[in-house]
């Protein structure tokens, strides 16, 4: 659309706030935006000079424009959230964020379970969280294992079948951790007031916890039940314990969400500090994809509105690093000058940082990194390892096998630093018998070479043997066979001190731990083991499932499969009688199986 074409149209625009909706011919919604004055903000588009060429390549797409009249800034605001996570529109800022989070459950059933899930089920049930770590989870439903007594079984607490005595207590009883509803031994209000300790507790709120724990310690004391107040002592020592461990800041601070933005390029990073009673109870940091040269006030102020949706955060105080527009009035937005909210915002920025720098870090070790980089490093190597060439071409071999059994290798191939999986080669061991890596290194790399050489193909510079001065000099056997000493180097990679050895070198060599050549190779010895073992565990996986079953005459597939599926192990299909096995799979295959585990015991 031109800006003359638009001219026809201005004036149909409302002069109030509401969001408008870009469109192309296909019809495809290209852009959702909201604005205080409609007219105005849309019209810029078409009047001012872009700096931009995304925000050019925008206009030049728009065929329709739609917008929606709303009441106020503030239903804009939320409207346009909704529009953004339903349409996903191309020019929208996306967030880099598709995970499922774990959620805390507190079951809607008798005497409620509290447990880890992912999914949210409108059964009625409370759902605290989400939480960015499951691991995070785990060890806070293992602390509250230890604070607040509640069941951990799946028993149907029903009152009728407690009443009819269908239960009896678990070890879980005896061991303190739980107080028996399932025998009656605690009322349904005793528990109702354990999970309010425990929603409490989830949300940072400890002094009420640990003053439930007080109350009832002196009240044990003065019942003189002295050994169950020492063990509620030990709650409140633990729970103090916990709290001292987790305070950053004043516990006067009360609930607040904290925000911070660090922008490089067109990719801005969110972090979100969310702080209850002066404890860090959730942080998550988001990667932002920006199109068109929004502010970073737009920007925080879009990722404040998702952040605090997707954490079903209820505070009313945001800390933030400078003053955004944020519509929804009953939210103070503040922006610290000092004081414990500044140095929580300065926390913020330094997880933020912290986040940018491991990715960074990331890619360096997968050696997603820019070419001139992978250049200085492949020149570092080079020297490093006195090659005589820069090794733009490395080539790395590593073996696998169980107990002997299905032994495998395999070859990565790593060109001008990055990996070329096309040239990925595995290998089915077919002249070794039992455990052999020396014989089993030299096969591989006779036949890898072989073909090389036979194809006219070029050699790489490098070729990194994975294991000692033994396999090192099996690969060596098979170039000299091959006629190819001097066509290329071979290194080998000691698998424990990670010591480079050399043919004919009596010593090995030990590069800088955290240096760009040891890192290099490191990552691509990594390599070699994900692609062998994920290749040895497939032909294991086929290897015992086809010879311990298939390849007994008159046992196809569709046999193996139901007695696998029915007794999940070939021992324990050994194990049973020919009556068992005949009312899984009738009674001529039954005397098959029979007679030949018979003849092998035999």
């Amino acid at each position: 659309m031109t800006a003359a074409e638009f001219q026809h149209i201005a004036t149909g625009i409302p002069a109030q706030p509401g969001i408008y909706k870009y469109f192309d011919n296909n019809g495809e919604l290209l852009y959702v935006g909201k604005a205080k004055h409609l007219r105005k903000r849309v019209s810029s588009y078409f009047t001012k000079t872009f700096t931009s060429y995304k925000t050019y390549e925008l206009v030049q797409r728009i065929t329709r424009i739609e917008f929606t009249i709303v009441s106020s800034e503030q239903d804009a605001f939320l409207l346009e959230n909704t529009l953004i996570k339903q349409f996903q529109p191309r020019f929208n800022i996306n967030l880099k964020d598709d995970k499922t989070y774990p959620f805390i459950v507190i079951k809607n059933e008798p005497f409620p379970r509290v447990f880890l899930t992912r999914k949210q089920v409108n059964d009625g049930s409370d759902y605290l969280g989400p939480y960015t770590s499951v691991k995070k989870v785990r060890e806070l439903l293992e602390f509250i294992k230890q604070t607040i007594q509640l069941r951990n079984c799946s028993l149907n607490l029903s009152a009728p079948n407690i009443k009819k005595g269908k239960y009896k207590v678990c070890l879980e009883y005896h061991l303190g951790n739980c107080k028996g509803p399932c025998e009656g031994l605690q009322t349904a209000d005793d528990y109702l007031e354990n999970l309010i300790q425990l929603k409490n507790l989830l949300r940072g709120n400890l002094a009420p916890v640990i003053r439930h724990f007080k109350e009832e310690m002196k009240k044990l004391a003065a019942e003189l039940a002295f050994e169950k107040a020492s063990l509620v002592k030990k709650k409140i020592d633990f729970l103090e314990n916990y709290q001292s461990r987790s305070v950053v800041a004043n516990t006067k601070t009360g609930s607040i969400d904290v925000f911070s933005i660090l922008k490089e390029k067109e990719i801005a990073y969110v972090n979100y500090l969310m702080v209850r009673n002066g404890a860090i109870i959730q942080t998550q940091t988001n990667k932002v994809e920006t199109h068109l040269d929004e502010e970073p006030e737009e920007i925080l102020s879009f990722s404040v509105a998702q952040l605090r949706d997707t954490f079903n955060s209820d505070a009313d105080e945001i800390i933030v690093p400078f003053n955004i527009d944020y519509p929804q009035n009953e939210i103070i937005v503040t922006v610290p000058k000092g004081g414990d909210k500044k140095k929580l915002l300065e926390l913020s920025e330094k997880n933020a940082s912290h986040f940018i720098e491991e990715l960074k870090t990331k890619e360096r070790l997968k050696l997603n990194i820019k070419n001139a980089d992978i250049f200085k490093v492949l020149e570092q190597l080079q020297k490093d390892l006195q090659l005589q060439d820069i090794p733009l071409h490395i080539e790395c071999f590593d073996n696998s096998n169980f107990q002997g059994s299905y032994p495998v290798s395999a070859m990565v191939c790593f060109k001008n630093g990055v990996p070329s999986k096309k040239d990925y080669r595995k290998f089915n061991v077919k002249t070794v018998e039992g455990i052999n890596d020396f014989a089993t290194m030299k096969e591989a790399v006779f036949r890898r070479y072989k073909r090389v050489k036979d194809e006219e193909q070029p050699f790489p510079q490098l070729v990194i043997i994975d294991g000692g001065k033994g396999q090192l000099s099996a690969a060596n056997e098979a170039i000299a066979e091959l006629g190819l000493i001097g066509k290329t180097t071979l290194m080998g990679l000691a698998k424990n001190e990670e010591e480079l050895f050399f043919t004919g070198d009596t010593s090995s060599l030990k590069l800088p731990y955290n240096g760009s050549s040891l890192k290099m190779i490191r990552g691509i010895r990594d390599e070699v083991h994900r692609f062998g073992i994920t290749f040895h565990r497939q032909k294991r996986s086929k290897g015992t499932f086809k010879n311990e079953l298939e390849e007994i005459p008159g046992i196809g597939k569709s046999t193996a499969d139901v007695l696998l599926k029915e007794y999940k192990s070939v021992k324990r299909i050994r194990e049973l009688s020919e009556e068992k096995l005949a009312t899984i799979i009738g009674r001529s295959k039954a005397r098959i199986l029979i007679e030949y585990y018979r003849k092998q015991i035999s």
